[in-house]
This record gives structure tokens, sequence and C-alpha cells, in this order.
């Protein structure tokens, strides 16, 4: 008798177990879209994203940019003083973009969160008045 007691347990289990997906542990897994947050190379020690490697990316092609411009247009690094008080090149007023820009998203992301579509803009139009003003 108490092995029908078991039966009586145990038979519905599996039943709800197949139901609830264990019958798709052998399947491979569906191909999924394109993400911003998977993972490139999953077994790699940082988990580059699109996203990282964009923002990257995008980094040292500045830091390129304006090398490749002080090396053969502007020889002297144009440096300009600024409403800071500051004597810049370009190189100092892309430090202070890069940093300004940090700052907005952070403080963004801690008041408000998600989306950053505005400090996106913010930190495009700080930039912008870095270059021109600073």
């Amino acid at each position: 008798m108490r092995y029908l007691i078991f039966l009586f347990f145990a038979v519905p289990q599996s039943a709800i177990a197949q139901a609830s997906g264990w019958g798709n542990v052998g399947k491979a897994p569906e191909p999924k879209g394109f993400s911003w947050t998977d993972p490139l190379w999953p077994d790699f020690w940082m988990a580059w994203t699109p996203a990282t490697l964009v923002i990257f990316v995008g980094i040292f092609a500045a830091i390129a940019f304006i090398g490749i411009l002080e090396v053969w247009k502007f020889h002297d690094g144009l440096t300009r003083k600024g409403i800071l008080g500051l004597t810049t090149t370009f190189g100092d007023r892309l430090f202070i973009t890069l940093l300004g820009s940090v700052y907005i998203f952070l403080a963004w992301l801690g008041f408000i969160g998600q989306p950053v579509w505005v400090p996106l803009f913010c930190s495009i139009g700080w930039g912008i008045i870095v270059f021109w003003r600073v």
C-alpha cells in the first residue's frame, strides 16, 4: 500500500516536470536575435558586449582622430584660453568632454535611471560646448 501512495504522488510530479520544460533538456536552444547585452565571447574574462565594444572603439577612434589632426593640420596643438581660464589643446578638450560625459551619465543613472537617450544628447551637447568654448 505504501508503494501505491508513492506512485500517487510521484507520477503527477513527473507529468508536471514534463509540462514545465524538462522535456526540452536535450534539445538545442532556439537562436535568438541580436542583443546589445549578450556577451560577444561568452568564455572570455571580460564581458565584451556590443555596447562596450562600440564605446571603446569610439573613444579610441576619437583619440586617433585628435592625434591625426595634431600631426597633420595643427602642429603646435592649437592651444587657446577658454572660458574656464585654462589653456587647452584638442586632447585636453577631448578629456574634459569624456570626463563630463561620464559624470552626466552617472548622475542620470543615479537619479533617474533608464532610458539613457536624454543623457546621450546632453553629453553630445556638452562636447560641442567644450570644443567650442573651453
